[in-house]
């Protein structure tokens, strides 16, 4: 990857409705062989999807919660369960596993207090978990999507 490809990359991070057309204009490139790089990083992987960031409060979603988890169980088959029901709870943002003294990491966004003891309920129902701790974001301090392209 080189100097133009990075520079793609961080054009396409801060706007991806840009076109062709403007990229090319600002990394000093024609049209198609910057369409051709685009292309290239979007076969290789590199750029994985274009997606709209909508503003959680405007949806009256103004509450993070980030949920900490330990195993019910440790093998392979717990898992593979707990991903799965997991990955069927719409609120769920982000999840990770982790290590130290929690095993997963859940960003949760809901919209109050109620929508989270709703979504708590979904998330313990028919999984046995171990332990479940969770944390209110007071104040979001900074967030991106924008990685670091050295």
């Amino acid at each position: 990857m080189d100097r133009l490809d990075k520079e793609i990359l961080r054009l396409l991070q801060g706007d991806a409705t840009l076109s062709v057309n403007d990229i090319a204009e600002r990394i000093g490139l024609s049209t198609t062989p910057c369409w051709r790089r685009i292309q290239n990083l979007e076969k290789q992987g590199v750029i994985k999807k274009r997606v709209a960031l909508l503003d959680a409060e405007k949806l009256n979603l103004g509450m993070t919660v980030f949920v900490q988890i330990k195993a019910g169980q440790h093998d392979i088959n717990w898992l593979s369960q707990f991903a799965e029901h997991a990955a069927g709870i719409e609120q769920i943002v982000e999840f990770y596993r982790m290590s130290g003294e929690y095993d997963y990491m859940l960003k949760v966004v809901v919209a109050d207090m109620k929508a989270f003891d709703i979504f708590y309920k979904k998330l313990v129902g028919g999984i046995q978990l171990s332990d479940v701790t969770s944390s209110f974001a007071m104040e979001q301090i900074k967030y991106t999507t924008a990685l670091a392209i050295q």
